[in-house]
């Protein structure tokens, strides 16, 4: 694929606010027991049909929007892939990003910065789109627990994007990764439990693990996780509620399945512009297979991406930069 389609360029909310979401309890969500072999075909009533997202920049890299039939449930996903996936003849590592409850792939794409890195290193990106929640006419990401109503097998949708993926582009299986905000990083710790044979690490801003997902998390081995918080957000409470797990049993979770060190090494995140969000940051190590666990906890920040670029602070770290340079050091092979 050597065509060039315009790039997106970022737009929407530098910091996101995705809330309104924790809305009840429900059913428990199983992974695919498909076999591996023609695996998308399997998982996907239709192969993705693929089109460039025209009018939205310079014509650069391409971005597709791709649609396909799940279970007859019509879905979507963008793909972005950088110039240097071209010019290079090597697997490249593939990050999905998953948007929150209520918003929308496009949404994440114009807020997270993942676009930027990736043009820089090389990597692919998948911008999937959730389904709409019959109870509330809004789009999700079916976690179990609070997601009343849904029937959408969402790890099966991911599942069948990667094989799609890898039998189309030259992805890198052993580093897949997953990041998302919110409901979308609730998403990726059910990813890390229930598709954890393909995804190698995930990160999450702000979405903490569902009661149902850490109830049937069933982890394949050591599994790398980085979690990034504010104190102060009040969509989803840092200490939890009777529908959101505390972020720190989260991260105890994942500690002591990738058997780390159970005291994690601290470090001072330094407000260094003076609006009151600086922090901590956890490093839990001597994982198993080398899979750190990372923890950020913002002071005085709510339910929000921080981002530091293009000139401008909002809070005292980069989202994207930390997210990647976390994942980017992770394989399946425990590399």
């Amino acid at each position: 694929m050597n065509m060039r389609w315009p790039k997106l360029l970022g737009s929407g909310p530098l910091l996101a606010r995705e809330s309104g979401w924790w809305v009840g309890l429900l059913l428990i969500f199983s992974a695919s027991c498909a076999n591996d072999q023609n695996l998308a075909d399997i998982i996907l009533d239709s192969d993705p049909v693929c089109e460039p997202r025209s009018g939205l920049g310079p014509a650069s890299n391409q971005l597709l929007t791709c649609t396909l039939v799940q279970t007859g449930l019509d879905r979507s996903f963008l793909i972005y892939i950088p110039d240097l996936y071209e010019s290079q003849d090597i697997p490249a590592p593939l990050l999905f990003s998953l948007h929150g409850y209520t918003s929308s792939a496009i949404i994440n794409m114009g807020y997270t910065g993942f676009q930027e890195l990736a043009d820089q290193h090389g990597f692919l990106l998948i911008y999937p789109q959730g389904s709409i929640l019959s109870t509330t006419g809004a789009t999700h990401w079916n976690v179990g627990g609070w997601t009343t109503g849904s029937a959408t097998n969402d790890v099966e949708f991911i599942e069948g994007i990667i094989e799609w993926a890898s039998t189309n582009y030259r992805v890198d299986v052993n580093r897949i990764y997953s990041a998302g905000m919110s409901n979308g990083g609730s998403m990726s710790y059910h990813l890390a439990c229930h598709l954890g044979s393909k995804v190698a690490a995930i990160a999450s801003v702000t979405g903490p693990m569902t009661f149902d997902t850490y109830r049937d998390c069933i982890p394949r081995g050591s599994t790398p996780v980085l979690h990034i918080h504010g104190l102060i957000d009040p969509v989803v409470p840092y200490l939890g509620n009777s529908v959101m797990m505390p972020i720190n049993d989260g991260i105890e979770y994942w500690v002591q399945a990738s058997n780390c060190d159970s005291q994690g090494v601290e470090t001072a995140i330094v407000d260094q512009d003076g609006d009151g969000i600086g922090g901590t940051y956890t490093r839990y190590e001597n994982c198993t297979s080398s899979a750190n666990v990372d923890l950020y906890l913002l002071d005085n920040l709510g339910h929000q991406w921080p981002v530091i670029r293009s000139g401008l602070v909002r809070a005292d770290i980069d989202a994207a930069s930390i997210v990647w340079g976390f994942l980017s050091n992770f394989e399946k092979d425990g590399g």
